[in-house]
């Protein structure tokens, strides 16, 4: 009865994106203080306290491919349902490490135990493609930036005020607290109302070689498209700048401009309205009339002049560091459902997930990678290094865009 009932209901675009949504609301409640707290409570580095993030990140990395072919193979629902539950573990034990935990390895456990549960965006993504016809990639892309934007407008947000409340003399704890909560109530949504996206006759036939995290044979299907290897080229070398700015950018806000963490989380909130506003309100008319190859270089050279501004904002003031992030923001918010569209149109129906796990995984070796560079430089020479490098890599993702014309042209007149 209640198989015959799920089957009546159709999945939706909507269901997702509140499954994403509050997956990411959890994840942006830290932005704002736990590389902070790492550093200056648990006395650590700068180097130390964005390794936090690129921990999540790795095992991001490891276990993105891993859920994506398994989806492929046992549909989207099971592979969602179990790492929202697992997730809302993790960030329990992310506050309980941070109230009483007495060494900064607890906080990494629960990192890496978070990164594996949350590797689920590339299912996320699979779905997506499953309930969407080509010429609409994009507009349903764009809900899972949206979702980050929305993420980052409420997560730091809330993430910033409650990190002012301490227990045993460390703040963070009830963020992360009201973060495990938040992952109860993404839990019962996804079980209840969450609808299967692919259909068996459409599920992969051949049987897994085996759930190692690394595939070498998905990505060789994937960088076998000169057009797919381009776009995950591009997608890499835009996270790899913006996480590099984004895990040191508390540093900056606290060392340069001596701003507390409410104001750090309302900046970030700013930068996720206007992501949210460019990704809700402009990318569908945007897409219909422009292509994926022409839209991407513009958000990556508008990312490209933010960074730049980041670079000199100490020097000219707080109303450039305001002006500088959002402007990122727009950037990002183009090119985030874009390069998403431009590789899962080039892929498959039967390798939806494993194309775009690849691309996913991609993107969480970059959040690996940013965060580890960042740290390193911030300490090492100076607060603004971040930013110097994340010019120097928009400017060579730029570089990269004109493959993707390139072989968008190809494509084309081979049809």
């Amino acid at each position: 009865m209640q198989q015959s009932s799920s089957r009546t209901r159709r999945p939706s675009l909507g269901a997702i994106f509140l499954t994403v949504f509050l997956d990411l609301l959890g994840f942006g409640l830290v932005i704002p203080f736990l590389a902070e707290e790492a550093r200056d409570n648990f006395q650590t580095t700068a180097l130390v306290g964005t390794l936090l993030s690129a921990v999540y990140s790795l095992m991001q990395f490891l276990f993105v491919p891993v859920w994506g072919r398994l989806s492929d193979r046992i549909g989207r629902r099971p592979v969602l349902v179990w790492s929202v539950a697992a997730n809302a573990l993790t960030m329990l034990g992310l506050g309980l490490g941070i109230a009483y935990g007495s060494h900064v390895g607890w906080l990494f456990a629960a990192r890496i135990f978070g990164g594996i549960a949350t590797a689920n965006l590339g299912t996320a993504s699979a779905y997506i493609a499953d309930v969407t016809k080509p010429e609409d990639r994009a507009r349903g892309m764009g809900l899972i930036g949206m979702a980050f934007g929305l993420g980052f407008v409420l997560g730091p947000g809330f993430g910033g005020a409650l990190a002012k409340i301490t227990i045993n003399g460390h703040t963070g704890a009830v963020a992360c607290f009201a973060a495990a909560a938040l992952g109860v109530v993404n839990f019962v949504w996804v079980a209840l109302g969450l609808v299967e996206s692919l259909p068996k006759e459409n599920r992969a036939q051949k049987p897994m070689r085996s759930l190692s995290p690394l595939n070498l044979d998905a990505a060789r299907r994937a960088f076998a498209d000169n057009g797919i290897l381009a776009g995950i080229v591009v997608n890499f070398m835009i996270i790899f700048s913006f996480t590099n700015m984004e895990q040191t950018f508390r540093y900056f806000n606290k060392d340069v401009f001596k701003m507390d963490q409410v104001e750090s989380g309302l900046l970030l909130a700013g930068v996720g309205v206007t992501a949210a506003i460019v990704q809700g309100a402009f990318m569908r008319p945007l897409t219909k009339r422009y292509s994926e190859p022409t839209l991407i270089p513009v958000g990556v050279f508008v990312q490209a002049i933010a960074f730049f501004g980041l670079v000199f904002s100490p020097t000219v003031g707080r109303g450039l560091l305001y002006a500088s992030s959002l402007a990122l923001a727009v950037g990002n918010g183009i090119t985030q459902p874009t390069v998403s569209s431009y590789v899962s149109r080039r892929a498959s129906a039967s390798e939806q997930g494993a194309i775009l796990g690849t691309n996913q995984s991609a993107a969480s070796l970059a959040r690996v990678l940013g965060p580890a560079f960042g740290g390193f430089v911030y300490g090492a020479f100076s607060p603004r290094s971040p930013y110097v490098a994340a010019t120097i890599g928009m400017l060579l993702a730029l570089t990269c865009t004109l493959g993707l014309a390139r072989n968008q042209n190809t494509s084309t007149q081979m049809s």
